[in-house]
């Protein structure tokens, strides 16, 4: 059920947008990363309004989300009162310990039917800027390596991999995972090659592309990597899908400025990327540097971005 609101004049959005209230942060990924799980997303320019909380900092904070094909902003925070967004939170259970992007529960709906879509939100609805992202020119790295560098051989090449086979190289490499070693943090000597298009990991032996490529499915994702060889991308032509634990190696211990578990020389158009590894029983695995974790999603839905490697000759 979709229903119209004056909201939308407060936030000088367009007179036709609707809220879908059965639009939940779950659904998102099939509808607008996958190029329209849902037959109504048609075009790339439509866009869909839905409520959602974020509780990845304290207090958890209510959010109006506009979202479309490869396309998210949020536009709004609404100030509803703290207990009710609390309650929500705790409604989600174990959920909510590692999926902090939550969806609203009936008592928030119906609160913001009240007071927010049937009557002038007023104080109640706190516009936020719009924040284009932009390119980084400069890596903020050394132009050149320490004099003595203690290198660390981590696993490469496809697989199949299972929970405790993920758990295990987190473990022995001390990997940071929000979810499975929240206190880990592995040590990067990244170095910026000067290309503006890769930097070179010297802990891990590794050249990195800064940004990377589009969301697609795991298919067509192959494909574009024969291409990116071919073409020769940075004078290169052995670039592939990193490793999980290569993939790991990358994983920030905090966020930076744009909302990632990754420094800040790599560019944020790729939030979560594949890794060469399936996962035992079925779906497919993916560093995701956003929630700060490794994850895995259904083979139905293979949708992600990708961020290639190759291995750095020593000297």
């Amino acid at each position: 059920m979709e229903v119209k609101m004056g909201l939308f004049q407060a936030l000088n959005l367009s007179d036709e947008a609707t809220i879908d209230w059965e639009m939940t942060p779950e659904y998102t990924f099939g509808t607008f990363e996958s190029w329209g799980g849902k037959e109504r997303v048609r075009s790339k320019d439509e866009r869909v309004y839905y409520f959602f909380v974020d509780a990845w900092e304290e207090p958890a904070r209510l959010c109006l989300m506009e979202r479309g094909v490869k396309h998210a902003r949020v536009v709004a925070e609404i100030k509803a009162p703290p207990e009710v967004i609390e309650r929500c939170v705790r409604s989600h259970g174990k959920v909510a310990l590692f999926e902090r992007t939550l969806a609203i529960n009936e008592e928030l709906r119906k609160w913001l039917q009240a007071n927010v879509v049937e009557n002038d939100p007023g104080e109640l609805l706190v516009p936020l800027k719009e924040e284009k992202t932009k390119k980084i020119e400069a890596c903020g790295l050394p132009t050149s390596p320490p004099e003595t560098v203690s290198p660390v051989e981590l696993p490469a090449g496809g697989g199949v991999l299972s929970e405790e086979d993920v758990r295990e190289l987190v473990s022995r490499y001390n990997f940071a995972d929000q979810e499975r070693n929240p206190e880990g943090g592995f040590v990067n000597i990244l170095v910026d090659n000067g290309d503006q298009l890769t930097v070179t990991d010297y802990a891990t032996g590794l050249i990195w592309q800064r940004g990377g490529l589009d969301i697609m499915s795991h298919r067509a994702l192959r494909l574009e990597i024969e291409q990116v060889n071919q073409q020769g991308f940075a004078g290169a032509s052995d670039w592939r899908l990193p490793s999980m634990a290569e993939a790991l190696s990358l994983m920030a211990a905090e966020k930076n400025q744009q909302g990632l578990f990754l420094h800040t020389c790599f560019f944020p158009e790729q939030p979560f990327v594949f890794v060469d590894a399936v996962r035992k029983p079925g779906g497919y695995w993916f560093v995701d540097f956003k929630q700060g974790r490794a994850f895995w999603s259904s083979g139905t839905i293979p949708g992600g971005f990708g961020r290639l490697c190759r291995p750095f000759q020593r000297s």
